[in-house]
């Protein structure tokens, strides 16, 4: 659960490295509160399939538990996704490779995939070696 939100407690952070684990936890977090929404909302009732047109309370709910989700996450997404590039000794500005049409969303996913550079690099220690975690921090 630590590596699921630690990317809250770094929020708006765009410097140093995350490994894998800190992004993929972070994703598998969202995709759990994004499937449960959905769950609610269709629990609630879906416009138009009460006779009537109007969706229940459980499909507000649902609703705005998705856009809340999503708008306090906006910026920790974009964050680890920078540090994950960092991990790698790239920059951070690759994160906007997924705006390139059709592809896009895939080169940045196969990086996301990608080992980071073993020891330190220009963006800061390896976050996996335990000799340079500063405890005192």
């Amino acid at each position: 659960m630590e590596w699921m939100l630690m990317p809250y407690r770094r929020y708006a952070d765009f410097s140093g490295r995350s490994c894998r684990r800190e992004y993929w936890m972070f994703t598998l977090l969202s995709v759990v509160v994004a499937t449960v929404a959905v769950f609610v909302m269709i629990a609630g009732g879906v416009p138009g399939t009460d006779g009537d047109g109007t969706p229940g309370a459980g499909f507000w709910l649902g609703a705005a538990l998705i856009v809340i989700w999503g708008l306090a996450s906006i910026i920790p997404s974009i964050a680890v996704q920078v540090r994950r590039f960092h991990d790698q000794d790239r920059s951070g500005w690759m994160i906007l490779l997924g705006f390139i049409p059709y592809v896009g969303s895939l080169i940045v996913f196969i990086f996301m995939c990608l080992k980071g550079t073993t020891g330190p690099n220009r963006f800061g220690p390896d976050p996996l070696d335990p000799s340079s975690i500063d405890v005192f921090a």
